[in-house]
């Protein structure tokens, strides 16, 4: 009996989840097995989760002597875990495990009107979705057969992230769908499409379409972009439209101009 409760206490700790930083950049403890890491203080890194358990949250960030420092990097998942969302400022989102889905990059936050960016998605373990960027962040990229994250909308007056790159493998990953405001498409993994480019705001242009992996179409662009180029066997993307002043984008190889003088692609072999 005396052994049976040491073994339950051991078991309960290497389950258990790490330490939370405190207010200064202290990084969170690691998780134990199957526990998830521990959040960060400041802009310290979030912990490490345990086999099956989610990264840390990185530290927000704050001001640091006047200035704005970085939000800390989310943890890395541990096996089947999702990685830790970045912190609060320019924080990137950290990696997948093996099947987990990469951590979002952290949020933006303001400086008088001037935005701060955010952190870029986590990559994907494989099978997993890249992380969803912060504020003119790229998408992370997604793992084997898994699709790439988003890049996020940008800001009135900025730009959207890119669309991450989709993985290889199986049936390839998609390319991220690029962020609204110039965000171009992600490319496709070998036998996925690429993203499509990021939609438009009034009269600015919109994204490219990502190429396609090989066996996968291009994406297809917005307003004045340019469609994605197909890969290896795979179908081209179309221009994007065109504003009512302005010109069409081309086609990928071999793909379709955009209604409004947009010229069609070179012929794909």
């Amino acid at each position: 009996m005396v052994v049976r409760r040491r073994w339950i206490r051991r078991e309960r700790r290497a389950r258990g989840c790490g330490a939370g930083g405190g207010e200064f950049p202290d990084p969170g403890g690691g998780g134990g097995r199957g526990g998830s890491g521990g959040a960060a203080g400041l802009v310290g890194n979030g912990g490490s989760g345990g086999s099956g358990g989610g990264g840390g949250t990185g530290g927000t960030a704050d001001f640091l002597g006047g200035t704005q420092s970085t939000g800390g990097g989310g943890g890395a998942g541990g096996d089947a875990g999702v990685g830790g969302a970045g912190g609060a400022l320019l924080g990137n989102g950290g990696a997948g495990g093996a099947g987990g889905n990469g951590g979002d990059g952290g949020g933006y936050v303001t400086s008088g009107n001037a935005p701060r960016g955010g952190g870029n998605g986590g990559e994907a373990g494989d099978g997993g979705l890249g992380g969803s960027a912060g504020m003119w962040g790229a998408g992370g990229a997604g793992g084997a057969a898994g699709t790439g994250g988003a890049g996020i909308s940008g800001y009135p007056n900025g730009f959207g992230g890119s669309g991450g790159t989709g993985g290889n493998g199986g049936n390839g990953g998609g390319g991220g769908t690029g962020g609204w405001l110039y965000g171009d498409g992600g490319a496709g993994g070998a036998g996925g499409s690429g993203g499509p480019g990021g939609t438009t705001h009034d009269q600015y242009i919109g994204g490219d379409g990502g190429d396609g992996g090989d066996g996968g179409a291009g994406g297809d662009a917005q307003h004045i972009g340019n469609g994605g180029a197909g890969g290896e066997r795979g179908a081209a993307g179309t221009g994007g439209s065109g504003f009512a002043d302005g010109s069409a984008g081309s086609g990928g190889a071999g793909g379709t101009g955009g209604s409004l003088w947009g010229a069609n692609g070179a012929s794909g072999l």
